[in-house]
């Protein structure tokens, strides 16, 4: 008997469904906002694919007349350089102190619970404190991803590390290995593959962090351009930057599980 499920898609059908909701709710739109301009030519909450083009044509090729600067790339640019500073803050972090943690017993008997209750502090309710404590500028809006994003990673990385057969710990100090040793040779060929998904599921987190900020106190950034314009209700620059940003998220995705694929190989073949 036939049965749908033995049946696995081509690669190019496999493109084509997936590109099919993207085309249902373009078109979707497009049908929706041509019957509310049909009513309301002037109006903003969907406005024409026209209105999106013009508006992106001058955030990105005409220099700002106050600045200078091409305000698209300029609130890329920092946007990117919030995140990748405070994603390797909190991996560093993640790594250095989650691997001790999990692998020393006293360690993780004395920090366990107080990184526990970290992780479960709303980063978002501590940020007047980080701009009472850092100021306004960058160092509050790095110190907030580190705040939400690093205990995360901790906790990732502890528990991967309880995670590895005792056996493996066993033979190590059977052959002389010393605790550093076995931290470097055997702990940590084993948690970095694991530290670097754990990452990449940290930055749907991590974006909001950063465009949380960026809306509060900033003077440029992808979230700031976005609650800037959002009193004109310029739908035509807030949704092609929501857009922007997911597609920057989902490229720093790739690019993070193509460098575990080509640093840790033996992962990629574990998971498969």
């Amino acid at each position: 008997m036939k049965r749908i499920i033995n049946y696995p898609p081509s690669r190019g059908q496999s493109l084509f469904l997936g590109l099919l909701p993207f085309l249902l709710i373009l078109l979707a739109y497009v049908l929706a906002s041509e019957a509310r301009l049909s009513v309301n030519p002037t109006d903003k909450l969907m406005p024409a694919l026209s209105s999106f083009s013009a508006a992106m044509q001058r955030l990105m090729f005409e220099p700002d007349r106050a600045s200078g600067s091409l305000l698209f790339w300029y609130d890329t640019y920092l946007s990117l350089w919030r995140l990748f500073v405070g994603l390797g803050i909190s991996a560093v972090m993640g790594l250095v102190l989650g691997a001790p943690i999990g692998f020393i017993p006293q360690l993780r008997a004395a920090f366990n619970p107080v990184l526990a209750a970290i992780s479960l502090v709303p980063p978002l309710a501590v940020l007047p404190i980080l701009f009472i404590l850092f100021g306004l500028g960058e160092v509050s809006k790095i110190v907030l991803i580190v705040f939400g994003v690093a205990p995360f990673l901790m906790r990732d990385v502890v528990l991967r590390v309880e995670a590895i057969p005792r056996e493996q710990i066993i033979k190590a100090q059977t052959l002389g290995g010393s605790t550093w040793h076995m931290l470097v040779h055997v702990v940590l060929p084993q948690v970095l593959p694991g530290l670097i998904n754990a990452v990449r599921l940290s930055l749907g987190a991590t974006w909001l962090f950063v465009i949380a900020a960026e809306a509060i106190t900033a003077e440029g950034g992808l979230g700031y351009r976005i609650f800037l314009v959002r009193r004109y209700l310029a739908m035509d620059i807030i949704l092609p930057y929501v857009i922007w940003i997911t597609l920057l998220a989902f490229l720093v995705d790739l690019a993070l599980r193509k460098l575990s694929a080509w640093l840790f190989p033996w992962s990629v073949l574990k998971e498969g």
